[in-house]
């Protein structure tokens, strides 16, 4: 007799998540990294989404432990609110807080950046308008609405109407040609995303752009694909 889902173990029923997840975007395991020295680690700061928690990143938090970053050089940052109700700007604020909390305890000069979804604009403000593009040596973003989605006009919170196409916040955000510096930068994104309409919002110019079929907006976070990319991105070595 088959278990029920609800009798599963949290671990058990993670497992079969992450199994699930390997036969929709064609991977067969939870993807694993070769271990690099932990003086080779740069901290890495997450940035959640919309409606989201650092427990949205709780696979790829695995993965990079997996790969031999010290958990202690890995931050999920919680933002509150997350439902939207304040404007972008504030939740910058709280990424730059994040930020320099996790440079100071791990003593580095920089930082990595792996943002999600409403996550990614937060930490570009911070970035591009608070003076924390120095402090970053890579950003990651992953599925982030930097052109604006429709799906924005469904609420009139104010980060939702900074999220609708083509509006003031965004022109702002978007109208410096070169404003990432010597930070490298990287967009992934799903050309099956139902929530940044049309997906390929998540294009961001001047990114190492890669795309995944991954079949829903929130699964881009749990997609073994997506993991073992942004994995290798940053366990790469430095630019010469």
């Amino acid at each position: 007799m088959s278990t029920p889902l609800r009798d599963l173990s949290p671990r058990a029923h993670r497992v079969l998540v992450l199994a699930l997840l390997a036969a929709m975007t064609g991977c067969a395991a939870t993807p694993e990294a070769k271990p690099t020295p932990t003086s080779e680690h740069v901290p890495v700061l997450f940035v959640h989404g919309t409606d989201d928690t650092p427990g949205a990143f709780f696979a790829m938090l695995d993965a990079f432990q997996q790969a031999g970053w010290p958990k202690e050089r890995l931050h999920a940052v919680r933002l509150h609110p997350n439902n939207g109700q304040l404007p972008i700007e504030v939740m910058a604020y709280q990424v730059r807080r994040a930020a320099e909390g996790l440079r100071k305890r791990t003593g580095a000069e920089r930082i990595d950046v792996v943002a999600f979804s409403q996550g990614t604009l937060s930490s570009r403000y911070w970035m591009q308008e608070l003076g924390g593009q120095p402090r970053v040596r890579r950003f990651v973003s992953i599925s982030g609405p930097h052109h604006g989605t429709r799906v924005a006009y469904l609420k009139a919170d104010p980060a939702l109407v900074q999220m609708r196409p083509d509006s003031a916040f965004l022109r702002e955000l978007n109208r410096r040609e070169q404003p990432f510096g010597d930070t490298e930068v990287f967009s992934f994104w799903t050309p099956l995303d139902s929530t940044v309409v049309p997906a390929d919002s998540a294009r961001l110019p001047g990114a190492t752009e890669r795309t995944f079929f991954v079949p829903a907006h929130q699964m881009m976070l749990s997609a073994p694909a997506v993991i073992s990319a942004t994995v290798e991105v940053l366990a790469r070595a430095p630019r010469q």
